[in-house]
C-alpha cells in the first residue's frame, strides 16, 4: 500500500464526521447510529439524503452546498475515495455532510426504518451479467424501501446503457412511480430543466468527467417504491 493511501486512512480517523463501524459493530454488538444519524451524528432534524457509493464524494458535497437545510451520507468501502469528500467538506465548512465508510450490502444494519429521504446512486458498477448485484436490482429495491421514508425517492445517473435500461426495466416491470428520465442528460435533460435540477445535474463526478470526455451519455432517471 503506498504511503499517500496510507497517510489518506490515517486522517480519514481523525474526521469527526467520517464513521468507519468495524466488523464486529455492524455484526454483533450494533450499530450506535443506526436510526440517531439526525439526533446523534448531525444533532439536528433533517431530510437524510443517502449516495450510495459515492467515491470522492462529488454528489454528497455539491448537493450539500445546494441544500444546507438537508442532511447527506456519502456511502463507499473505499477508504482513500471517501478522504477526498471528507476532505472537500472540511475545506469548506460543510456541517450537514458525513461519510461512512462500510459495504452498501450492510445497508440495513447502518441506518434504521425510514430514516432516509432519498437515495442518489451516481455511476455505479454497472455489474454486467449480474443482475443480482446491481444497485437497482429488486435485492436491493427491498432494502431501500425499509430505510426510505413513505414517498422517498431513487435517483440513478450513470454512463451505463446497460445499467439504465435494466432499471427502467424494472421500474416498468414492478409498476413502480417514474417521475423522470433521459437518454441524455446534458443533451436533452439540462436544457429543458428548471435552473436549480441544472445545478443538480451539472455536478459532475471524476468518473463522469472521464466519460464524458470519452463521449459517452449520461443517463438519469428519478423513481419511488411505491
Amino acid at each position: 500500500m503506498g504511503k499517500g493511501k496510507l497517510e489518506r486512512f490515517a486522517q480519514n480517523a481523525t474526521f469527526e464526521h467520517v464513521v468507519q463501524p468495524t466488523f464486529a459493530e455492524l455484526i454483533n454488538t450494533g450499530f450506535a447510529l443506526k436510526g440517531k444519524w439526525n439526533s446523534d451524528f448531525f444533532h439536528r432534524e433533517a431530510p437524510l439524503v443517502l449516495e450510495l457509493g459515492c467515491g470522492k464524494g462529488e454528489y454528497t458535497t455539491g448537493l450539500a452546498q445546494l441544500y444546507p437545510e438537508r442532511n447527506y451520507i456519502g456511502v463507499d468501502i473505499k477508504g482513500a475515495r471517501i478522504w477526498r469528500g471528507a476532505a472537500t467538506a472540511k475545506e469548506k465548512g460543510l456541517t450537514n455532510v458525513g461519510f461512512l465508510r462500510t459495504h452498501v450490502d450492510h445497508l440495513l444494519r447502518v441506518f434504521g426504518p425510514h430514516e432516509i429521504s432519498e437515495i442518489w446512486l451516481t455511476f455505479s458498477d454497472p455489474q454486467i451479467g449480474k443482475d443480482r448485484k446491481k444497485l437497482t436490482s429488486p435485492l436491493f429495491q427491498a432494502r431501500y424501501k425499509e430505510v426510505l421514508e413513505p414517498g422517498g425517492l431513487i435517483n440513478l445517473k450513470t454512463d451505463s446503457p446497460e445499467l439504465y435500461g435494466y432499471t427502467l426495466e424494472q421500474i416498468a416491470e414492478h409498476k413502480l412511480p417514474l417521475f423522470e428520465k433521459s437518454d441524455d442528460v446534458y443533451g436533452e435533460l439540462v436544457p429543458r430543466s428548471t435552473p436549480e435540477f441544472q445545478a443538480v445535474m451539472n455536478i459532475r463526478t471524476f468518473y463522469e468527467q472521464m466519460w464524458l470526455g470519452e463521449g459517452k451519455k449520461i443517463h438519469y432517471c428519478r423513481f419511488g417504491l411505491g
